[in-house]
């Protein structure tokens, strides 16, 4: 998903990678781990984190399952596509 997307917007390309990579090595236990890390992530209910990506020209929403350290990508899209969903429940 991250690569599709930047192929359509390669000037995000390595701060994806950037993000992957760190997201991986990441031991995540609380919502305030993240926030250690990333203070300008916005921390949602349902388990859902909006990450703002090249200025906050993009948005990432990832769902984290903490106990068994998985997330998954729910959303990467502009700021403007960002706007018309509900980033809770996607």
């Amino acid at each position: 998903m991250l690569k599709e997307f930047w192929e359509l917007y390669s000037e995000c390309e390595q701060q994806l990678k950037t993000w992957y990579i760190e997201v991986k090595q990441a031991n995540w236990n609380t919502p305030n781990d993240i926030k250690l890390h990333y203070p300008s992530a916005s921390i949602l209910g349902n388990n859902r984190v909006v990450f703002n990506i090249k200025g906050n020209s993009y948005r990432l929403i990832i769902k984290v399952n903490y106990e068994v350290k998985i997330v998954w990508i729910r959303f990467i899209g502009t700021h403007s596509q960002y706007d018309t969903i509900d980033a809770t429940t996607i």
